[in-house]
Protein backbone atom coordinates (compact mmCIF):
# COMPACT_ATOMS: atom_id res chain seq x y z
CA UNK A 1 0.00 0.00 0.00
CA UNK A 2 0.97 3.26 -0.68
CA UNK A 3 2.36 5.55 2.51
CA UNK A 4 3.00 8.56 3.91
CA UNK A 5 1.32 10.76 1.72
CA UNK A 6 -0.96 13.10 2.49
CA UNK A 7 -4.13 12.88 0.50
CA UNK A 8 -7.52 15.40 0.17
CA UNK A 9 -10.58 13.02 -0.06
CA UNK A 10 -13.99 14.62 -2.14
CA UNK A 11 -16.45 11.91 -0.76
CA UNK A 12 -19.98 11.86 0.66
CA UNK A 13 -20.72 12.98 4.04
CA UNK A 14 -18.91 11.39 7.01
CA UNK A 15 -21.58 10.07 9.18
CA UNK A 16 -22.93 8.63 6.55
CA UNK A 17 -23.16 4.66 6.17
CA UNK A 18 -19.88 3.10 5.02
CA UNK A 19 -19.97 3.06 1.55
CA UNK A 20 -17.63 2.47 -1.01
CA UNK A 21 -15.74 5.66 -0.10
CA UNK A 22 -15.13 5.33 3.74
CA UNK A 23 -14.13 1.49 2.89
CA UNK A 24 -11.39 2.80 0.72
CA UNK A 25 -10.34 5.71 2.18
CA UNK A 26 -10.03 4.47 5.81
CA UNK A 27 -7.97 1.57 4.42
CA UNK A 28 -5.65 4.45 3.24
CA UNK A 29 -5.57 6.25 6.24
CA UNK A 30 -3.62 3.45 8.08
CA UNK A 31 -0.71 4.32 6.43
CA UNK A 32 -1.12 8.38 5.04
CA UNK A 33 -2.90 11.52 6.43
CA UNK A 34 -6.28 11.96 5.12
CA UNK A 35 -8.46 15.33 4.91
CA UNK A 36 -12.18 14.71 4.39
CA UNK A 37 -13.85 16.40 2.27
CA UNK A 38 -17.92 16.03 2.98
CA UNK A 39 -20.12 16.21 0.41
CA UNK A 40 -20.50 18.93 -2.09
CA UNK A 41 -23.62 17.90 -3.50
CA UNK A 42 -25.03 16.82 -6.75
CA UNK A 43 -28.71 17.62 -6.53
CA UNK A 44 -30.40 20.50 -6.96
CA UNK A 45 -31.71 20.75 -3.62
CA UNK A 46 -35.83 21.21 -2.44
CA UNK A 47 -38.18 22.57 -0.09
CA UNK A 48 -38.44 19.01 1.39
CA UNK A 49 -38.07 18.02 5.10
CA UNK A 50 -35.39 16.07 4.50
CA UNK A 51 -33.19 18.67 2.31
CA UNK A 52 -34.15 21.43 5.00
CA UNK A 53 -32.71 19.32 7.33
CA UNK A 54 -29.72 18.57 5.41
CA UNK A 55 -28.73 22.30 4.81
CA UNK A 56 -29.72 23.03 8.50
CA UNK A 57 -26.53 20.26 9.39
CA UNK A 58 -24.30 21.35 6.92
CA UNK A 59 -24.33 24.88 8.32
CA UNK A 60 -23.99 23.84 11.50
CA UNK A 61 -20.89 21.31 10.29
CA UNK A 62 -19.31 24.26 8.73
CA UNK A 63 -19.52 26.24 11.86
CA UNK A 64 -17.81 23.56 13.63
CA UNK A 65 -14.45 24.50 11.48
CA UNK A 66 -12.66 21.09 10.41
CA UNK A 67 -11.64 18.56 13.23
CA UNK A 68 -10.05 15.04 13.54
CA UNK A 69 -12.42 12.05 13.14
CA UNK A 70 -10.49 9.04 12.76
CA UNK A 71 -6.31 8.17 13.00
CA UNK A 72 -4.78 9.70 10.17
CA UNK A 73 -8.51 11.35 9.22
CA UNK A 74 -8.99 15.15 9.24
CA UNK A 75 -12.69 16.03 8.51
CA UNK A 76 -13.88 19.47 6.50
CA UNK A 77 -17.41 20.34 5.93
CA UNK A 78 -17.54 22.62 2.98
CA UNK A 79 -20.16 25.26 2.51
CA UNK A 80 -21.49 25.51 -1.14
CA UNK A 81 -24.91 27.05 -3.34
CA UNK A 82 -25.64 23.43 -4.75
CA UNK A 83 -26.76 25.27 -7.54
CA UNK A 84 -24.46 23.31 -9.80
CA UNK A 85 -25.97 24.99 -13.76
CA UNK A 86 -25.80 28.48 -12.35
CA UNK A 87 -22.14 29.71 -13.31
CA UNK A 88 -22.03 32.14 -10.56
CA UNK A 89 -22.56 29.74 -7.65
CA UNK A 90 -20.20 27.51 -9.27
CA UNK A 91 -17.57 30.76 -9.16
CA UNK A 92 -18.63 31.69 -5.43
CA UNK A 93 -18.19 27.93 -4.54
CA UNK A 94 -14.63 27.75 -6.40
CA UNK A 95 -13.11 31.06 -4.59
CA UNK A 96 -14.78 29.63 -1.26
CA UNK A 97 -13.99 26.32 -1.50
CA UNK A 98 -10.20 26.89 -2.63
CA UNK A 99 -9.42 29.70 -0.02
CA UNK A 100 -11.17 27.15 2.81
CA UNK A 101 -9.54 23.88 1.64
CA UNK A 102 -5.57 26.11 1.15
CA UNK A 103 -5.84 27.17 4.44
CA UNK A 104 -6.73 23.95 6.04
CA UNK A 105 -4.18 21.86 4.01
CA UNK A 106 -1.59 24.84 5.68
CA UNK A 107 -2.85 24.13 8.57
CA UNK A 108 -2.32 20.78 8.76
CA UNK A 109 1.41 20.40 6.71
CA UNK A 110 -0.06 19.08 3.81
CA UNK A 111 2.71 19.56 1.11
CA UNK A 112 2.24 18.42 -2.69
CA UNK A 113 -0.73 16.10 -1.87
CA UNK A 114 -3.27 13.65 -3.78
CA UNK A 115 -6.33 14.33 -4.61
CA UNK A 116 -8.92 11.29 -4.87
CA UNK A 117 -11.97 12.90 -5.12
CA UNK A 118 -15.12 10.14 -5.79
CA UNK A 119 -17.73 13.10 -6.94
CA UNK A 120 -17.90 15.35 -10.39
CA UNK A 121 -18.84 18.88 -8.49
CA UNK A 122 -15.32 18.42 -7.49
CA UNK A 123 -14.31 19.98 -10.96
CA UNK A 124 -13.80 23.38 -10.02
CA UNK A 125 -11.35 22.60 -7.50
CA UNK A 126 -9.55 19.24 -7.83
CA UNK A 127 -6.01 20.32 -9.36
CA UNK A 128 -5.89 23.76 -8.00
CA UNK A 129 -4.45 22.36 -4.89
CA UNK A 130 -1.11 22.03 -5.45
CA UNK A 131 -2.07 18.15 -5.83
CA UNK A 132 0.92 15.79 -8.07
CA UNK A 133 -1.32 13.79 -8.39
CA UNK A 134 -5.32 14.04 -9.37
CA UNK A 135 -7.63 10.76 -8.89
CA UNK A 136 -11.13 10.65 -10.08
CA UNK A 137 -13.33 7.53 -8.84
CA UNK A 138 -16.47 7.07 -10.30
CA UNK A 139 -19.04 4.66 -8.86
CA UNK A 140 -21.79 6.05 -10.24
CA UNK A 141 -23.26 7.30 -12.92
CA UNK A 142 -24.18 10.35 -11.27
CA UNK A 143 -25.92 12.38 -13.93
CA UNK A 144 -28.69 9.84 -13.83
CA UNK A 145 -29.46 10.52 -10.39
CA UNK A 146 -33.06 12.02 -9.57
CA UNK A 147 -32.98 15.58 -9.01
CA UNK A 148 -29.91 16.52 -10.57
CA UNK A 149 -29.07 18.97 -13.51
CA UNK A 150 -27.59 16.06 -15.72
CA UNK A 151 -26.28 19.12 -18.26
CA UNK A 152 -24.28 20.30 -15.32
CA UNK A 153 -23.03 17.27 -13.92
CA UNK A 154 -22.20 15.74 -17.13
CA UNK A 155 -19.96 18.96 -17.90
CA UNK A 156 -18.21 19.07 -14.51
CA UNK A 157 -18.11 15.19 -14.51
CA UNK A 158 -16.42 15.58 -18.54
CA UNK A 159 -13.98 18.78 -17.29
CA UNK A 160 -12.78 16.62 -13.98
CA UNK A 161 -11.99 13.12 -16.27
CA UNK A 162 -9.77 14.73 -18.41
CA UNK A 163 -7.81 16.49 -15.85
CA UNK A 164 -7.15 13.51 -14.10
CA UNK A 165 -3.92 11.56 -14.00
CA UNK A 166 -6.34 8.44 -13.12
CA UNK A 167 -9.77 7.50 -13.12
CA UNK A 168 -11.09 4.52 -11.49
CA UNK A 169 -14.33 3.43 -12.04
CA UNK A 170 -16.52 0.20 -10.70
CA UNK A 171 -18.56 -0.98 -12.89
CA UNK A 172 -17.85 -1.96 -17.32
CA UNK A 173 -20.56 0.34 -18.04
CA UNK A 174 -18.66 3.17 -16.45
CA UNK A 175 -14.99 2.20 -17.83
CA UNK A 176 -17.19 2.03 -21.29
CA UNK A 177 -18.25 5.44 -20.82
CA UNK A 178 -15.29 6.98 -19.35
CA UNK A 179 -12.63 5.49 -21.25
CA UNK A 180 -13.86 7.47 -24.27
CA UNK A 181 -12.33 10.85 -22.12
CA UNK A 182 -9.36 10.03 -20.91
CA UNK A 183 -7.20 6.90 -21.82
CA UNK A 184 -6.02 5.86 -18.23
CA UNK A 185 -9.35 4.50 -16.89
CA UNK A 186 -9.31 1.44 -15.52
CA UNK A 187 -11.69 -0.89 -13.40
CA UNK A 188 -11.65 -2.21 -9.72
CA UNK A 189 -14.57 -3.58 -8.86
CA UNK A 190 -16.44 -2.85 -5.07
CA UNK A 191 -14.99 -5.00 -2.64
CA UNK A 192 -16.67 -6.29 0.96
CA UNK A 193 -15.82 -6.41 4.50
CA UNK A 194 -15.59 -10.06 4.65
CA UNK A 195 -14.66 -10.37 8.51
CA UNK A 196 -17.83 -7.89 9.52
CA UNK A 197 -20.40 -9.68 7.35
CA UNK A 198 -18.89 -13.43 7.77
CA UNK A 199 -20.01 -12.63 11.64
CA UNK A 200 -23.59 -13.72 10.13
CA UNK A 201 -22.39 -17.38 10.14
CA UNK A 202 -21.13 -17.54 14.21
CA UNK A 203 -23.38 -19.21 16.32
CA UNK A 204 -22.53 -16.22 19.02
CA UNK A 205 -23.77 -13.61 16.51
CA UNK A 206 -27.06 -12.65 18.14
CA UNK A 207 -30.47 -12.17 15.71
CA UNK A 208 -32.04 -8.66 16.91
CA UNK A 209 -35.25 -9.18 19.29
CA UNK A 210 -37.60 -7.62 16.11
CA UNK A 211 -36.22 -10.44 13.87
CA UNK A 212 -36.11 -13.56 16.02
CA UNK A 213 -39.71 -14.32 16.13
CA UNK A 214 -41.05 -13.44 12.47
CA UNK A 215 -43.46 -16.21 10.90
CA UNK A 216 -40.01 -18.27 8.40
CA UNK A 217 -39.38 -18.02 5.59
CA UNK A 218 -37.57 -14.20 6.09
CA UNK A 219 -36.83 -12.71 2.72
CA UNK A 220 -34.40 -9.77 3.30
CA UNK A 221 -32.95 -6.36 2.12
CA UNK A 222 -31.04 -4.00 3.32
CA UNK A 223 -29.87 -0.64 1.76
CA UNK A 224 -31.00 2.76 0.87
CA UNK A 225 -35.21 2.36 -0.42
CA UNK A 226 -34.74 4.68 -3.57
CA UNK A 227 -36.32 5.01 -6.43
CA UNK A 228 -34.27 2.58 -8.16
CA UNK A 229 -35.24 -0.39 -6.18
CA UNK A 230 -38.27 -2.31 -7.92
CA UNK A 231 -40.68 -1.89 -4.83
CA UNK A 232 -43.56 -3.76 -7.18
CA UNK A 233 -41.24 -7.16 -7.31
CA UNK A 234 -41.28 -6.61 -3.57
CA UNK A 235 -44.98 -6.07 -2.90
CA UNK A 236 -45.70 -8.92 -5.49
CA UNK A 237 -43.76 -11.34 -4.07
CA UNK A 238 -45.15 -10.43 -0.09
CA UNK A 239 -48.99 -10.54 -1.88
CA UNK A 240 -48.01 -13.83 -3.40
CA UNK A 241 -47.23 -15.46 -0.42
CA UNK A 242 -48.80 -13.49 2.84
CA UNK A 243 -47.24 -16.11 5.19
CA UNK A 244 -43.85 -15.33 4.69
CA UNK A 245 -41.95 -12.62 6.28
CA UNK A 246 -40.83 -9.62 4.18
CA UNK A 247 -38.03 -7.50 6.03
CA UNK A 248 -36.21 -4.36 4.60
CA UNK A 249 -33.69 -2.52 6.42
CA UNK A 250 -32.76 1.25 5.66
CA UNK A 251 -33.47 4.84 4.95
CA UNK A 252 -36.76 5.03 2.48
CA UNK A 253 -36.42 8.17 0.12
CA UNK A 254 -38.79 7.20 -1.53
CA UNK A 255 -42.68 6.18 -1.25
CA UNK A 256 -43.30 3.14 0.10
CA UNK A 257 -47.00 3.47 1.26
CA UNK A 258 -47.89 0.15 -0.72
CA UNK A 259 -45.73 -1.83 1.33
CA UNK A 260 -46.74 -0.60 4.51
CA UNK A 261 -50.22 -1.61 4.20
CA UNK A 262 -49.06 -5.64 4.06
CA UNK A 263 -49.32 -7.24 7.04
CA UNK A 264 -45.91 -9.28 6.35
CA UNK A 265 -44.61 -6.43 5.57
CA UNK A 266 -41.75 -5.25 8.07
CA UNK A 267 -40.17 -1.86 7.24
CA UNK A 268 -37.35 -1.29 9.82
CA UNK A 269 -35.73 1.88 9.07
CA UNK A 270 -31.92 2.36 9.07
CA UNK A 271 -29.94 0.21 10.87
CA UNK A 272 -26.05 0.59 12.09
CA UNK A 273 -23.71 -0.96 10.13
CA UNK A 274 -22.45 -2.94 13.11
CA UNK A 275 -26.04 -4.39 13.48
CA UNK A 276 -26.37 -5.79 9.98
CA UNK A 277 -24.89 -9.30 10.04
CA UNK A 278 -27.27 -10.36 13.12
CA UNK A 279 -30.13 -9.08 10.71
CA UNK A 280 -28.28 -11.53 7.68
CA UNK A 281 -28.84 -13.70 10.11
CA UNK A 282 -32.67 -13.34 10.52
CA UNK A 283 -32.47 -13.84 6.80
CA UNK A 284 -32.99 -16.99 4.54
CA UNK A 285 -32.92 -15.43 1.42
CA UNK A 286 -31.49 -11.83 0.40
CA UNK A 287 -33.17 -10.02 -2.30
CA UNK A 288 -31.77 -7.69 -4.86
CA UNK A 289 -34.93 -6.04 -7.04
CA UNK A 290 -33.79 -3.35 -9.14
CA UNK A 291 -35.44 -1.12 -11.99
CA UNK A 292 -33.02 -1.85 -15.47
CA UNK A 293 -31.82 2.03 -16.61
CA UNK A 294 -28.84 3.69 -17.33
CA UNK A 295 -28.49 4.44 -13.60
CA UNK A 296 -28.49 0.74 -12.14
CA UNK A 297 -27.07 -0.63 -15.31
CA UNK A 298 -23.44 1.59 -14.64
CA UNK A 299 -24.26 0.35 -10.67
CA UNK A 300 -22.15 -2.28 -8.90
CA UNK A 301 -24.34 -2.83 -5.66
CA UNK A 302 -22.07 -3.37 -2.59
CA UNK A 303 -25.07 -5.07 -0.98
CA UNK A 304 -24.39 -8.33 -3.29
CA UNK A 305 -21.05 -8.74 -1.80
CA UNK A 306 -22.11 -7.90 1.76
CA UNK A 307 -25.13 -10.49 1.32
CA UNK A 308 -22.65 -12.98 -0.06
CA UNK A 309 -20.04 -12.59 2.69
CA UNK A 310 -22.84 -12.80 5.10
CA UNK A 311 -23.42 -16.33 3.51
CA UNK A 312 -26.73 -15.85 2.30
CA UNK A 313 -28.66 -17.19 -0.82
CA UNK A 314 -29.11 -14.25 -2.89
CA UNK A 315 -31.89 -13.56 -5.56
CA UNK A 316 -31.41 -10.02 -8.10
CA UNK A 317 -32.06 -8.46 -11.12
CA UNK A 318 -29.09 -9.14 -14.15
CA UNK A 319 -27.41 -5.65 -14.11
CA UNK A 320 -24.00 -6.50 -15.66
CA UNK A 321 -22.03 -6.69 -12.19
CA UNK A 322 -24.46 -8.73 -10.65
CA UNK A 323 -23.75 -11.14 -13.84
CA UNK A 324 -20.07 -11.59 -12.81
CA UNK A 325 -21.08 -12.83 -9.54
CA UNK A 326 -23.92 -15.00 -11.75
CA UNK A 327 -22.49 -18.08 -10.28
CA UNK A 328 -23.24 -17.44 -7.37
CA UNK A 329 -26.47 -15.50 -7.48
CA UNK A 330 -29.63 -16.91 -9.13
CA UNK A 331 -31.23 -13.84 -11.74
CA UNK A 332 -34.85 -12.80 -11.62
CA UNK A 333 -36.23 -10.71 -14.11
CA UNK A 334 -39.65 -10.80 -13.22
CA UNK A 335 -41.96 -10.84 -9.94
CA UNK A 336 -42.59 -14.00 -11.01
CA UNK A 337 -39.46 -15.40 -11.87
CA UNK A 338 -38.20 -13.90 -8.27
CA UNK A 339 -40.91 -15.83 -6.63
CA UNK A 340 -39.95 -18.99 -8.77
CA UNK A 341 -36.25 -18.73 -7.60
CA UNK A 342 -37.03 -17.96 -3.94
CA UNK A 343 -38.66 -21.13 -3.86
CA UNK A 344 -36.53 -23.50 -5.33
CA UNK A 345 -34.06 -22.21 -3.06
CA UNK A 346 -36.22 -22.76 -0.10
CA UNK A 347 -37.51 -26.55 -1.08
CA UNK A 348 -33.93 -27.44 -1.36
CA UNK A 349 -32.87 -25.88 2.38
CA UNK A 350 -30.44 -23.82 0.29
CA UNK A 351 -31.60 -21.01 2.90
CA UNK A 352 -29.76 -18.81 5.69
CA UNK A 353 -25.97 -18.31 6.34
CA UNK A 354 -23.62 -20.68 5.06
CA UNK A 355 -20.09 -20.40 6.24
CA UNK A 356 -18.68 -22.01 2.23
CA UNK A 357 -21.00 -18.77 0.70
CA UNK A 358 -18.80 -16.44 2.32
CA UNK A 359 -15.65 -17.97 1.58
CA UNK A 360 -16.43 -17.31 -1.89
CA UNK A 361 -15.93 -13.78 -0.96
CA UNK A 362 -12.25 -13.94 0.55
CA UNK A 363 -11.16 -12.64 -2.86
CA UNK A 364 -13.41 -9.62 -3.19
CA UNK A 365 -12.34 -8.13 0.07
CA UNK A 366 -11.78 -4.31 0.49
CA UNK A 367 -7.98 -4.63 1.12
CA UNK A 368 -7.52 -6.37 -1.86
CA UNK A 369 -9.04 -3.57 -4.02
CA UNK A 370 -7.08 -0.98 -1.97
CA UNK A 371 -3.86 -3.01 -2.59
CA UNK A 372 -4.97 -2.51 -6.47
CA UNK A 373 -5.54 1.42 -6.02
CA UNK A 374 -2.38 2.01 -4.44
CA UNK A 375 -0.35 0.33 -7.08
CA UNK A 376 -1.97 2.19 -9.79
CA UNK A 377 -1.50 5.21 -7.83
CA UNK A 378 2.15 4.66 -7.56
CA UNK A 379 2.62 3.74 -10.96
CA UNK A 380 1.90 7.52 -11.30
CA UNK A 381 4.17 8.85 -8.82
CA UNK A 382 7.23 8.98 -11.92
CA UNK A 383 8.33 12.30 -13.03
CA UNK A 384 6.78 11.93 -16.43
CA UNK A 385 3.89 11.30 -14.76
CA UNK A 386 3.60 13.32 -11.79
CA UNK A 387 1.25 16.13 -11.88
CA UNK A 388 3.36 19.36 -11.62
CA UNK A 389 2.40 21.97 -8.77
CA UNK A 390 -0.29 24.54 -9.69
Amino acid sequence: MIEGNDIICFCNDWDGDPLSKKQIVSRLARKNRVLWVNSTGTRNPTASIHDLRRAWKKLREFARGSRRVSENISLCCPLVVPFHGSRLARWLNRKVLLWSLRRICRKLGFERPITLTFVPSSADVAGSLGERILVYYCVDEYSEFTGTDRVAILDMERRLIEKSDLVIVSASRLHETKQRLNSNTLLITHGVDVMHFRKACLPETPIPVECSRLPRPVIGFFGLIADWVDLEVIRSLACARPEWSFVLIGEARTDTSALKQLPNMYLLGRRSYEDLPGYCKAFDVAILPFLVNELTIAANPLKLREYLAAGLPVVATPLPEIQRLGHLVQLARSPAEYLAQLETLLQAGNHGPSLARSLSMDTESWDGKVEQLSALIQGLTTPATARQLA
